[in-house]
């Protein structure tokens, strides 16, 4: 069973509109609102794909009941998710007929006690045992210490179950000394992390602080994987125009299902571009196109950079 861990859930709601243009009001067609932040998004596609997968984190209020409302819809999916008081997040995503890009909202989330944050371990704890892999997705709300990442996948690893942690800014770095198994910032977020423009040399930093492999996306530019057995660079056959929201949580998707399967880097690499590139061409995250990813999946270049380097 795979865990996900979702400690800043949110109820994400997308419009659609022709064109998006400052200062002017706009005429909304599709609109979707489903249970989100990238935890729950990653557990939808792999419930999708047919992986036994649990949701935890943190939900509350009227919002989170919605959360939870929709997750337990999904098939495959089991929900463990514990309550807090405050209220869940909402996020807005605003998708741009015109270009296919997406302009995004995110609020804050709840206020979360010491109380609450003990209870969540508490419950953690108990989950992590059943668990193959844990995938620790998303920010923290407030309240939170910068190492609540850092504490899960301790827990984890004195279970002996792997970790996979997809953050950004000081919950990363608070988490490397923990020893995650892989680590996926986007290009922006590893250059903010580290102050490498190379993302090469940026992935190597957090190897050196502690994360065990670190894969790097690069949007339409692929995936670079750095871990202990060499340097690997995934790059898709063409570039798609779509909603780029949920590409990052597919990624994540696969890297999880290839950990537990215990792939080789190449396959896992193949795998993740293909449900990248399938979820730009759905409307709202947490899905993936089938036709583009079995067209993807066979078509993905995976290039060897260069032999381990020793940590």
């Amino acid at each position: 069973m795979i865990l996900t861990v979702t400690l800043n859930a949110a109820l994400d709601v997308t419009y659609g509109v022709d064109s998006l243009r400052p200062r002017t009001s706009h005429r909304v067609g599709a609109v979707h609102r489903r249970a989100g932040g990238k935890g729950d998004n990653v557990a939808r596609v792999l419930a999708g794909r047919g992986r036994a997968v649990t949701v935890t984190g943190l939900v509350g209020g009227p919002t989170g009941a919605r959360v939870r409302e929709d997750l337990r819809t999904v098939p495959g999916l089991r929900d463990e998710l514990v309550p807090v008081a405050g209220e869940s997040r909402r996020t807005v995503t605003v998708v741009s007929g015109d270009d296919g890009d997406a302009t995004v909202f995110n609020e804050q989330g709840p206020h979360v006690s010491s109380a609450e944050w003990r209870a969540f371990t508490g419950r953690f704890t108990e989950l992590v045992r059943e668990a193959s892999v844990v995938a620790l997705c998303g920010s923290l709300p407030p309240g939170l210490p910068s190492d609540a990442y850092g504490q899960l996948v301790g827990s984890a690893l004195e279970t002996g179950v792997p970790t996979l942690l997809d953050t950004s800014g000081a919950p990363l770095l608070d988490a490397l000394d923990a020893g995650p198994d892989v680590v996926k910032p986007n290009a922006a977020e590893l250059a903010a992390a580290t102050g490498c423009e190379d993302a090469g040399a940026g992935a190597e930093r957090l190897r050196a602080l502690g994360a065990r492999s670190v894969v790097v996306s690069s949007g339409p530019g692929g995936l670079l994987a750095v871990t202990p057995d060499g340097s690997r660079r995934a790059v898709p056959p063409e570039r798609l125009v779509g909603n780029p929201t949920g590409v990052g949580d597919a990624c994540v998707a696969a890297l999880a299902a290839g950990l537990d399967d215990g792939a080789d880097w190449g396959a896992v690499l193949r795998e993740a571009v293909a449900l990248s590139a399938a979820a730009v061409a759905c409307p709202v995250a947490g899905d993936v196109d089938a036709a583009t990813y079995e067209r993807f999946r066979t078509t993905v270049t995976v290039e060897d950079l260069h032999a381990p380097q020793p940590h």
